[in-house]
Protein backbone atom coordinates (compact mmCIF):
# COMPACT_ATOMS: atom_id res chain seq x y z
CA UNK A 1 0.00 0.00 0.00
CA UNK A 2 1.61 3.31 -1.46
CA UNK A 3 1.02 6.70 0.71
CA UNK A 4 -0.81 9.35 -1.71
CA UNK A 5 0.89 12.52 -1.75
CA UNK A 6 -0.41 15.38 0.60
CA UNK A 7 0.22 17.75 -2.72
CA UNK A 8 -1.99 15.77 -4.63
CA UNK A 9 -5.16 15.95 -2.28
CA UNK A 10 -7.72 18.73 -3.42
CA UNK A 11 -8.01 20.95 -0.59
CA UNK A 12 -12.25 21.03 0.05
CA UNK A 13 -13.97 24.72 -1.39
CA UNK A 14 -16.71 26.26 -0.17
CA UNK A 15 -19.92 26.67 -2.44
CA UNK A 16 -19.87 29.75 -4.14
CA UNK A 17 -22.01 32.89 -2.89
CA UNK A 18 -23.30 35.74 -4.04
CA UNK A 19 -21.49 39.46 -4.17
CA UNK A 20 -22.63 42.88 -4.31
CA UNK A 21 -20.94 44.46 -6.97
CA UNK A 22 -21.33 48.05 -8.71
CA UNK A 23 -22.40 48.06 -12.16
CA UNK A 24 -23.23 51.52 -14.28
CA UNK A 25 -26.72 51.67 -15.39
CA UNK A 26 -27.61 55.21 -16.37
CA UNK A 27 -26.17 57.76 -17.56
CA UNK A 28 -25.35 61.57 -17.03
CA UNK A 29 -28.36 62.86 -19.71
CA UNK A 30 -31.01 60.40 -18.42
CA UNK A 31 -30.24 60.98 -14.48
CA UNK A 32 -30.29 64.89 -15.32
CA UNK A 33 -33.60 64.68 -17.47
CA UNK A 34 -35.75 62.23 -14.69
CA UNK A 35 -35.29 64.21 -12.09
CA UNK A 36 -36.10 67.75 -14.30
CA UNK A 37 -38.93 65.81 -15.25
CA UNK A 38 -40.01 64.74 -11.74
CA UNK A 39 -40.00 68.67 -10.66
CA UNK A 40 -41.79 69.86 -14.22
CA UNK A 41 -44.46 67.26 -13.71
CA UNK A 42 -45.02 67.95 -10.16
CA UNK A 43 -45.80 71.72 -11.05
CA UNK A 44 -48.02 70.57 -14.19
CA UNK A 45 -50.16 68.48 -12.55
CA UNK A 46 -51.06 71.22 -9.19
CA UNK A 47 -51.08 73.88 -11.62
CA UNK A 48 -53.35 71.48 -14.09
CA UNK A 49 -55.65 70.93 -11.89
CA UNK A 50 -56.45 74.57 -10.85
CA UNK A 51 -56.79 75.61 -14.61
CA UNK A 52 -59.15 72.28 -14.59
CA UNK A 53 -61.28 74.24 -11.42
CA UNK A 54 -62.38 76.90 -13.22
CA UNK A 55 -64.47 74.99 -15.47
CA UNK A 56 -64.56 71.28 -14.23
CA UNK A 57 -66.10 69.34 -17.12
CA UNK A 58 -65.27 67.67 -19.79
CA UNK A 59 -66.04 66.55 -23.56
CA UNK A 60 -66.07 65.48 -26.71
CA UNK A 61 -65.85 67.46 -30.07
CA UNK A 62 -64.77 70.98 -30.22
CA UNK A 63 -67.55 72.75 -28.54
CA UNK A 64 -68.25 72.01 -25.09
CA UNK A 65 -72.08 70.87 -24.48
CA UNK A 66 -72.74 72.24 -21.10
CA UNK A 67 -75.71 69.65 -20.88
CA UNK A 68 -73.57 66.56 -21.53
CA UNK A 69 -69.87 66.10 -20.35
CA UNK A 70 -68.71 62.84 -19.93
CA UNK A 71 -66.68 63.88 -16.09
CA UNK A 72 -68.14 66.52 -14.36
CA UNK A 73 -67.05 67.67 -10.86
CA UNK A 74 -70.02 70.07 -9.67
CA UNK A 75 -71.38 71.00 -6.69
CA UNK A 76 -75.21 70.90 -5.61
CA UNK A 77 -76.69 73.67 -2.52
CA UNK A 78 -78.98 71.59 -0.34
CA UNK A 79 -80.01 71.98 2.95
CA UNK A 80 -78.06 74.89 3.50
CA UNK A 81 -75.00 72.84 2.48
CA UNK A 82 -72.76 72.28 -0.63
CA UNK A 83 -72.42 68.71 -1.62
CA UNK A 84 -69.86 67.03 -4.16
CA UNK A 85 -71.47 65.34 -7.42
CA UNK A 86 -68.87 63.58 -9.74
CA UNK A 87 -70.74 62.35 -12.90
CA UNK A 88 -68.58 60.01 -15.13
CA UNK A 89 -70.93 59.21 -17.47
CA UNK A 90 -73.89 58.35 -16.64
CA UNK A 91 -73.36 57.33 -13.05
CA UNK A 92 -73.35 60.46 -10.40
CA UNK A 93 -71.51 60.31 -7.38
CA UNK A 94 -71.49 61.70 -3.93
CA UNK A 95 -67.90 62.93 -3.92
CA UNK A 96 -68.24 65.65 -0.98
CA UNK A 97 -65.28 66.86 0.61
CA UNK A 98 -63.18 65.68 -2.36
CA UNK A 99 -64.44 66.79 -5.57
CA UNK A 100 -66.75 69.00 -6.50
CA UNK A 101 -67.22 70.25 -3.36
CA UNK A 102 -64.38 70.16 -0.86
CA UNK A 103 -63.39 72.55 2.73
CA UNK A 104 -62.02 76.11 1.86
CA UNK A 105 -60.83 77.61 4.93
CA UNK A 106 -62.94 74.77 6.92
CA UNK A 107 -66.18 75.18 4.96
CA UNK A 108 -67.47 73.10 2.26
CA UNK A 109 -67.32 75.27 -0.70
CA UNK A 110 -67.51 74.22 -4.62
CA UNK A 111 -64.24 73.35 -6.00
CA UNK A 112 -63.63 70.87 -8.54
CA UNK A 113 -60.40 69.32 -7.10
CA UNK A 114 -59.62 70.32 -3.08
CA UNK A 115 -57.29 73.27 -2.51
CA UNK A 116 -54.50 71.16 -1.03
CA UNK A 117 -53.91 69.46 -4.45
CA UNK A 118 -53.84 72.73 -6.61
CA UNK A 119 -51.32 74.98 -7.20
CA UNK A 120 -51.57 77.77 -6.14
CA UNK A 121 -53.97 76.45 -3.54
CA UNK A 122 -56.68 79.52 -3.98
CA UNK A 123 -58.65 79.67 -6.89
CA UNK A 124 -56.56 81.50 -8.85
CA UNK A 125 -56.78 80.98 -12.91
CA UNK A 126 -54.20 83.57 -14.09
CA UNK A 127 -51.28 82.24 -11.42
CA UNK A 128 -52.06 78.69 -12.25
CA UNK A 129 -51.70 78.92 -16.30
CA UNK A 130 -48.18 80.90 -15.75
CA UNK A 131 -47.26 78.18 -13.88
CA UNK A 132 -48.40 75.60 -16.15
CA UNK A 133 -47.33 77.54 -19.25
CA UNK A 134 -43.71 77.79 -17.85
CA UNK A 135 -43.10 74.21 -16.93
CA UNK A 136 -44.69 73.20 -19.84
CA UNK A 137 -41.56 74.27 -21.71
CA UNK A 138 -39.34 73.01 -19.18
CA UNK A 139 -40.95 70.07 -19.60
CA UNK A 140 -41.07 70.12 -23.37
CA UNK A 141 -37.36 71.01 -24.14
CA UNK A 142 -36.23 68.52 -21.58
CA UNK A 143 -37.83 65.86 -23.11
CA UNK A 144 -36.26 66.80 -25.90
CA UNK A 145 -33.19 66.58 -24.80
CA UNK A 146 -33.60 63.30 -23.61
CA UNK A 147 -34.56 62.05 -26.93
CA UNK A 148 -32.19 63.53 -28.44
CA UNK A 149 -29.20 62.88 -26.55
CA UNK A 150 -31.41 58.63 -26.22
CA UNK A 151 -31.15 58.62 -29.62
CA UNK A 152 -27.17 59.49 -29.94
CA UNK A 153 -25.76 57.67 -27.13
CA UNK A 154 -28.18 54.52 -28.12
CA UNK A 155 -30.11 54.75 -24.93
CA UNK A 156 -33.59 54.28 -26.26
CA UNK A 157 -32.34 51.19 -28.33
CA UNK A 158 -30.70 49.68 -26.47
CA UNK A 159 -33.32 50.36 -23.24
CA UNK A 160 -36.44 51.10 -24.21
CA UNK A 161 -36.69 48.20 -27.49
CA UNK A 162 -37.83 45.07 -25.70
CA UNK A 163 -36.02 42.17 -27.84
CA UNK A 164 -37.51 39.40 -29.46
CA UNK A 165 -36.76 37.03 -26.87
CA UNK A 166 -38.64 39.32 -24.59
CA UNK A 167 -41.28 39.79 -26.67
CA UNK A 168 -42.46 35.94 -26.98
CA UNK A 169 -45.70 35.40 -24.80
CA UNK A 170 -44.41 32.85 -22.61
CA UNK A 171 -41.83 35.35 -21.32
CA UNK A 172 -44.07 38.51 -20.86
CA UNK A 173 -46.58 35.83 -18.70
CA UNK A 174 -43.50 35.06 -16.77
CA UNK A 175 -42.17 38.38 -15.97
CA UNK A 176 -46.07 39.39 -15.24
CA UNK A 177 -46.30 36.75 -12.38
CA UNK A 178 -42.80 36.89 -11.35
CA UNK A 179 -43.85 40.89 -10.63
CA UNK A 180 -47.20 39.79 -8.92
CA UNK A 181 -44.97 37.46 -6.57
CA UNK A 182 -42.32 40.46 -5.72
CA UNK A 183 -39.45 38.35 -7.37
CA UNK A 184 -37.51 40.47 -9.28
CA UNK A 185 -34.36 40.16 -11.75
CA UNK A 186 -31.07 39.38 -9.72
CA UNK A 187 -27.21 39.24 -11.08
CA UNK A 188 -26.50 39.92 -14.91
CA UNK A 189 -30.90 40.06 -15.60
CA UNK A 190 -30.82 43.29 -13.06
CA UNK A 191 -27.89 45.20 -15.30
CA UNK A 192 -31.10 45.90 -18.32
CA UNK A 193 -34.78 46.81 -18.26
CA UNK A 194 -37.23 43.81 -17.89
CA UNK A 195 -39.64 43.85 -20.99
CA UNK A 196 -42.72 45.50 -18.90
CA UNK A 197 -40.24 48.55 -17.56
CA UNK A 198 -39.40 48.69 -21.13
CA UNK A 199 -43.22 48.25 -22.50
CA UNK A 200 -44.30 51.04 -19.73
CA UNK A 201 -40.71 53.44 -19.89
CA UNK A 202 -41.91 53.58 -23.66
CA UNK A 203 -45.29 53.99 -23.55
CA UNK A 204 -44.59 56.78 -21.33
CA UNK A 205 -41.85 58.11 -22.94
CA UNK A 206 -42.86 57.80 -26.55
CA UNK A 207 -46.30 58.30 -26.48
CA UNK A 208 -48.22 59.39 -23.01
CA UNK A 209 -45.79 62.56 -23.01
CA UNK A 210 -45.99 63.33 -26.62
CA UNK A 211 -49.42 63.40 -26.61
CA UNK A 212 -49.70 65.58 -23.84
CA UNK A 213 -47.55 68.13 -25.54
CA UNK A 214 -49.47 67.85 -28.22
CA UNK A 215 -53.16 67.70 -26.75
CA UNK A 216 -51.79 70.96 -24.51
CA UNK A 217 -50.77 72.99 -27.83
CA UNK A 218 -54.19 72.04 -29.61
CA UNK A 219 -56.07 73.63 -26.89
CA UNK A 220 -54.00 77.07 -27.68
CA UNK A 221 -56.06 78.74 -30.51
CA UNK A 222 -53.10 80.80 -31.39
CA UNK A 223 -50.99 77.83 -31.70
CA UNK A 224 -54.37 76.23 -33.84
CA UNK A 225 -54.34 78.97 -36.26
CA UNK A 226 -50.29 78.20 -36.80
CA UNK A 227 -51.23 74.75 -37.01
CA UNK A 228 -54.56 74.06 -37.96
CA UNK A 229 -54.10 70.43 -38.24
CA UNK A 230 -53.95 69.89 -34.79
CA UNK A 231 -57.64 70.22 -34.18
CA UNK A 232 -58.39 67.75 -37.30
CA UNK A 233 -56.17 65.58 -35.38
CA UNK A 234 -57.36 65.21 -32.07
CA UNK A 235 -61.03 65.56 -33.47
CA UNK A 236 -61.34 69.06 -31.52
CA UNK A 237 -60.30 71.56 -29.27
CA UNK A 238 -62.51 70.10 -26.28
CA UNK A 239 -61.67 66.38 -27.55
CA UNK A 240 -57.99 67.29 -27.01
CA UNK A 241 -58.67 68.82 -23.51
CA UNK A 242 -59.97 65.22 -22.55
CA UNK A 243 -57.33 63.77 -24.00
CA UNK A 244 -55.02 65.30 -22.07
CA UNK A 245 -56.95 65.08 -18.73
CA UNK A 246 -56.64 61.17 -19.28
CA UNK A 247 -53.00 61.22 -20.15
CA UNK A 248 -52.07 63.35 -17.07
CA UNK A 249 -54.44 60.94 -15.08
CA UNK A 250 -52.70 57.92 -16.71
CA UNK A 251 -48.86 59.11 -15.95
CA UNK A 252 -49.82 59.47 -12.47
CA UNK A 253 -51.39 55.85 -12.13
CA UNK A 254 -47.36 54.88 -14.15
CA UNK A 255 -45.81 57.22 -11.23
CA UNK A 256 -47.93 55.50 -8.62
CA UNK A 257 -46.72 52.28 -9.41
CA UNK A 258 -43.50 53.11 -10.49
CA UNK A 259 -42.76 54.64 -6.44
CA UNK A 260 -43.80 51.45 -5.49
CA UNK A 261 -41.84 49.47 -7.49
CA UNK A 262 -38.91 51.29 -6.66
CA UNK A 263 -39.61 50.84 -3.23
CA UNK A 264 -40.11 46.87 -2.84
CA UNK A 265 -37.73 46.24 -5.37
CA UNK A 266 -34.55 48.06 -3.27
CA UNK A 267 -34.99 51.60 -2.54
CA UNK A 268 -31.81 52.94 -1.98
CA UNK A 269 -30.48 51.07 -4.28
CA UNK A 270 -32.83 52.60 -6.99
CA UNK A 271 -32.34 55.76 -5.73
CA UNK A 272 -28.42 56.06 -5.97
CA UNK A 273 -28.42 54.52 -9.43
CA UNK A 274 -30.57 57.44 -10.54
CA UNK A 275 -28.05 59.54 -8.70
CA UNK A 276 -24.50 58.28 -9.08
CA UNK A 277 -25.64 55.63 -12.00
CA UNK A 278 -24.00 53.21 -10.19
CA UNK A 279 -26.74 50.10 -9.21
CA UNK A 280 -25.60 47.17 -6.94
CA UNK A 281 -26.11 43.56 -8.97
CA UNK A 282 -25.45 39.99 -7.19
CA UNK A 283 -22.74 37.80 -8.75
CA UNK A 284 -21.45 34.20 -7.70
CA UNK A 285 -17.80 34.45 -6.25
CA UNK A 286 -16.01 30.89 -4.67
CA UNK A 287 -14.26 31.19 -1.49
CA UNK A 288 -10.26 30.48 -1.67
CA UNK A 289 -9.91 26.55 -0.77
CA UNK A 290 -10.29 26.13 2.78
CA UNK A 291 -7.14 25.11 5.28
Amino acid sequence: MTDTPIDSLSAPTAPARPRKVLVRRHGLAVRLTHWVNVIALTFLLLSGLQIFNAHPALYWGNASTFADPWLALGAKFHHGQWSGQTQIGPFHLDTTGLFGASRVHGVLAPRGFPPWITLPSEQFLALGRRYHFFFAWIFAINGAVYLLSGLISGHLRRDLVPTRDQLKPGHVWHEIVEHARLRFPKGEEARRYNVLQKGAYAGVALVLLPLMVLTGMTMSPALDGAFPWLLTLFGGRQSARSIHFICANLIVLFVIVHLVMVVVSGLWNNIRSMITGRYAIEVETSKEPAA
